[in-house]
């Protein structure tokens, strides 16, 4: 497992930082790592979300028994889990390596980034759908948009941060 885990990563990264010079002068190495990790990750998530709208729920609410989901919140429950142990894996071992955070904390601080974008998803999808009458899959996409502002912000300041260096001291 550890071989594969360290292989990769390594290959993640390579293939990551290939095409980052064209990028250099317009952001550092980080950003550009967290927006290529987390571009995959959305696309997988709009992948899973419209697969599993489309072909799984066959655009039909799902009924559990004691609640129905409607067919897109059901997808984006499907989709969600998915995407939130790709992107943590991506967002702790390829992005922010060097956060000095404890893995655990890392993990239940990325959960809580991850609930509160959910709601943010459920709210947005619900606007979109709902009241404006947007299809699905745009509305999805849209929504990401907005979503995906707010998570970088908090895995940055606060699911992966560093810990502040004390000033130099010279005597």
């Amino acid at each position: 497992m550890y071989k594969f885990h360290n292989g990769t990563k390594s290959t993640i990264l390579k293939v990551v930082d290939f095409f980052y010079p064209p990028f250099r002068k317009l952001m550092p190495l980080q950003t550009f790592r967290y927006a290529a990790c987390g571009g995959s990750n959305m696309l997988l998530d709009i992948a899973i979300f419209t697969i599993s709208y489309n072909f799984v729920f066959r655009k039909q609410n799902v009924d559990l028994g004691f609640y129905t989901l409607s067919a897109p919140i059901a997808a984006l429950i499907t989709a969600s889990f998915v995407s939130f142990f790709t992107g943590f894996y991506l967002s702790r071992y390829v992005v922010f390596p060097e956060s000095s955070l404890r893995g655990r904390v890392q993990l239940f601080r990325y959960f809580f980034i991850v609930i509160l974008c959910f709601f943010l998803n459920y709210i947005f999808l619900k606007f979109f759908i709902v009241y404006l009458g947007w299809y699905p899959t745009p509305s999805k996409i849209v929504t990401t948009v907005f979503v995906v502002a707010f998570s970088y912000l908090s895995q940055t300041y606060f699911s992966f941060k560093k810990k502040k260096e004390p000033p130099f001291i010279v005597d």
